[in-house]
């Protein structure tokens, strides 16, 4: 007996019980199978079929859908070195997590491909793991690995991640255009946040990209308008003036708003920017609009797409507190308001 030897082998048998029959080195020596049978057992016409380096299927016939996946991810996790984990992560978090379009496949894209027609599986790993893409396993690196979505046991990147990975392997602006556009009016996820992985990714150079973003941010917007117009009329607040500008009589503009109580002195705006990293929010184009009718005795709410998808009762607490606020405020300068 020496060091490489199981101390407590399971008997071969037992690998037909595996759910999902992919299996890597390590994994088949803890089951007592050496090296030598692994190979014998996957020449041509065996029983067993290496996918990947260091990644078996216990199977013949083609892999499915879900075994691929699998593979890939043992690919990604057991292969190379150990490195030790950074920061604050979790040590239950996954070393390796699908993305690109399979993991868009995942999250119920009907845009993206079938699995089984993916000739290739991008998985997301460490920038530190020293890894290369092998088969049709494609080896993606992230400075930090975000928090992953667990579907059908597996670990997925969130969508505007998957998205910005799934973005700069492609270069076919439809195809790019119905999967962005997909993202927002399916619910997966906001606009801005698309927005800023492209940017992060540094793929808003390219053309079908920004025209892709352009489609993206307009359908961010009318679905954000459309929760605002319900959330109105399910929590009972008064009707507002919808979507109009607002000038000092004879004076400058003073600037758009999306729904305006005149009675009250109170104004909404959605901001459907996706503001950059280094941005100083004092120096936002919002916070000066705000700044400027606020000194005109007129409140201003922000209003995320965010809170109206995931939280419409608290973005109407909001409003509805502004609007009771009015009758203790000093009446504002007159404003004109014009159609926007």
């Amino acid at each position: 007996m020496n060091h490489d030897t199981p101390l407590s082998p399971l008997p071969l048998r037992h690998l037909s019980d595996v759910h999902c029959r992919v299996m890597t080195t390590r994994q088949l020596r803890e089951h007592g199978v050496p090296a030598a049978e692994t190979t014998e057992r996957c020449r041509a016409g065996g029983s067993w079929q290496q996918l990947l380096p260091g990644v078996y299927l216990l199977h013949p016939g083609p892999p499915t859908s879900e075994e691929r996946l699998q593979a890939v991810l043992l690919y990604a996790s057991h292969r190379g070195p150990t490195v030790p984990r950074q920061g604050a992560a979790s040590e239950d978090a996954p070393e390796a997590m699908i993305t690109g379009l399979a993991a868009l496949a995942l999250h119920g894209f009907t845009e993206a491909p079938a699995l089984l027609a993916l000739d290739r599986i991008e998985v997301l790993v460490s920038r530190t793991r020293r890894l290369r893409s092998s088969g049709f396993a494609r080896i993606l690196r992230a400075v930090e690995l975000p928090v992953a979505h667990e579907i059908t046991g597996l670990p997925a990147a969130p969508v505007p991640r998957a998205l910005a990975d799934a973005v700069g392997g492609l270069t076919d602006a439809p195809t790019v255009r119905r999967l962005l556009t997909e993202a927002v009016r399916g619910g997966h996820c906001e606009a801005t946040a698309v927005v800023r992985e492209l940017s992060r990714a540094r793929l808003l150079t390219r053309p079908h990209v920004v025209d892709a973003v352009d489609t993206l941010l307009a359908e961010g917007r009318a679905l954000a308008e459309q929760r605002l117009y319900a959330m109105v009329r399910a929590q009972g607040l008064p009707d507002p003036l919808w979507n109009v500008d607002l000038r000092l009589p004879g004076g400058p503009h003073l600037g758009g708003v999306d729904a305006f109580w005149p009675e009250h002195g109170v104004a909404l705006e959605i901001d459907t920017r996706a503001p950059r990293p280094e941005e100083d929010p004092l120096a936002s184009p919002f916070f000066h609009k705000r700044e400027h009718l606020e000194r005109l005795g007129i409140t201003v709410v922000r209003c995320l797409p965010r809170t109206l998808r995931e939280a419409p009762d608290q973005q109407a607490a909001v409003v509805r507190t502004a609007l009771m606020a009015a009758g203790d405020r000093e009446q504002g300068a007159y404003v004109v308001v014009l159609p926007r």
